[in-house]
């Protein structure tokens, strides 16, 4: 493999910076909007009219859920195969096939019939539909954050690439400002029957302006340089294969590093909604009024956290959302049960804010872990795998464990073990900030010439 000449004026230069970052975001906004409002339905709708009866309050919300999961076991299936055709043909076009396919199978949700109407087939009909939703999210991920880190100046990728993280809690608060739209505006009876609906549907008009925006960009230039190289040499160097083959390490560091922030995101987006109003017994439109201001304050959190990044480094501040977010279960619970809004809000901001912590400085710390050739796969492979087994899981754990045991004091201990696991992945990291990313795929380069015996 031959090193290409680097033109790091171009590659750092701001100009269309933003155009991309505009675009990552405005996908990722839309997708998030699809797969949150998923979350969101399963807590409040899907439990009530996909489900059979039953004499267990907690039963048909773990059902919802085990559906809003096959999202997530679907989701590393969607990294590969995006990850495989976005290092070959461009993070761009995968991009615009990931919008179109979440979108498609968002808008049937909608016109899905219920249980009483069809039986079981409603169900197993969300399931699918659940699964091509996953997928299409799974390829989300990988070249959204990607199409800015490779885009972004070197000391300064930590904020830039936060941005398409904070389109994260833009979609959820999209969400949940159209389903709390449609609980004030219509009876509960009317909600249940069609209006909800309504937030499915919409998707439509949101793709279509998140795919034209996606139009407008391209895909950076040391991308285009790697492509053009690996086209001359002939060899098949990028793909899943490949990427657990040459950096297993960065595939499990990233699998470390995403457990905790997974497992802690949905306990506070989630899960938190079934505390309030099934253990609390509070009002769904007071609930969802208070996660869209907490929203809110996450999206401001993200990129501020980004910026840290970039200054402070990446371990301290992921290190920070671990030991942090580890005491969020013994604070926000007591915090819920005082009743008041405020304090609520209160015990959900913090949760986001030490989510932010680990979160806003992913897409930069993945970036770095490998080269560009097979960067999608790594980052998609790392990133939604461990989504299985942690967010997809955690709403699922933690509403049995409330069952069992009647209190939130196990749903603690279950975040602390998740950060204990992260705390391992952070201590194993190496700080890469401000590290160029021609550095790391020269790197590469030279591993693969001494296995060749050419150095």
């Amino acid at each position: 493999m031959t090193a290409p000449a680097h033109d790091t004026k171009r590659d750092n230069s701001r100009e269309g910076l933003g155009k991309v970052v505009t675009a990552a975001m405005a996908g990722t906004v839309v997708e998030w909007y699809e797969f949150f409002l998923y979350a969101t339905a399963s807590t409040i709708v899907f439990n009530l009219i996909m489900f059979p009866a039953s004499d267990d309050p907690y039963f048909p919300i773990i059902s919802a859920f085990l559906t809003y999961a096959v999202g997530f076991v679907a989701r590393p299936l969607g990294g590969i195969v995006f990850g495989h055709f976005g290092d070959k043909y461009g993070r761009k076009k995968l991009l615009q096939f990931a919008i179109i396919l979440v979108g498609v199978a968002t808008f049937l949700m909608g016109c899905l019939p219920t249980f009483d109407q069809i039986g079981y087939f409603a169900p197993a009909a969300l399931v699918v539909l659940r699964f091509f939703q996953g997928f299409a999210v799974g390829g989300e991920w990988g070249g959204g954050v990607l199409l800015v880190a490779e885009h972004s100046p070197n000391k300064e990728r930590g904020f830039w690439s936060s941005f398409p993280q904070a389109a994260v809690p833009a979609g959820n608060l999209l969400a949940t400002i159209v389903l709390l739209v449609l609980q004030w505006t219509l009876s509960d009876e009317d909600f249940l029957g069609w209006g909800w609906r309504i937030a499915f549907w919409l998707s439509v008009v949101i793709v279509a302006v998140g795919y034209y925006i996606r139009t407008r960009i391209e895909d950076a230039p040391i991308f285009q340089e790697v492509k053009a190289e690996v086209a001359e040499s002939k060899s098949k160097s990028y793909g899943v294969l490949e990427v657990l083959k040459r950096y297993p390490k960065g595939v499990l560091t990233a699998m470390g590093l995403r457990f905790a922030e997974n497992v802690l995101y949905y306990l506070v987006v989630t899960f938190s909604i079934v505390y309030l109003r099934t253990y609390l017994e509070y009002d769904v439109s007071r609930i969802l009024g208070l996660m869209a201001i907490a929203h809110i304050a996450h999206f401001i959190f993200v990129p501020i956290v980004g910026r840290f990044t970039d200054r402070v480094g990446r371990k301290p501040m992921y290190m920070a959302g671990v030991l942090l977010g580890a005491t969020w279960g013994f604070i926000a619970f007591p915090m819920f049960e005082t009743g008041n809004d405020i304090v609520i809000l209160l015990g959900i901001i913090i949760g986001l804010l030490f989510h932010a912590l680990m979160y806003a400085g992913q897409p930069a710390i993945m970036a770095e872990l490998f080269p560009t050739r097979m960067r999608y796969s790594g980052v998609s492979l790392g990133y939604q795998v461990t989504s299985i087994v942690a967010g997809s899981l955690a709403p699922i754990i933690a509403t049995w464990l409330l069952g069992q045991f009647g209190s939130h004091i196990p749903v603690a201990i279950y975040l602390v073990i998740a950060c204990g696991i992260t705390l391992i992945a952070v201590l194993a990291l190496k700080e890469t900030k401000g590290i160029s990313l021609h550095d790391v795929d020269d790197e590469d380069r030279r591993r693969v010439l001494a296995e060749k015996g050419t150095v």
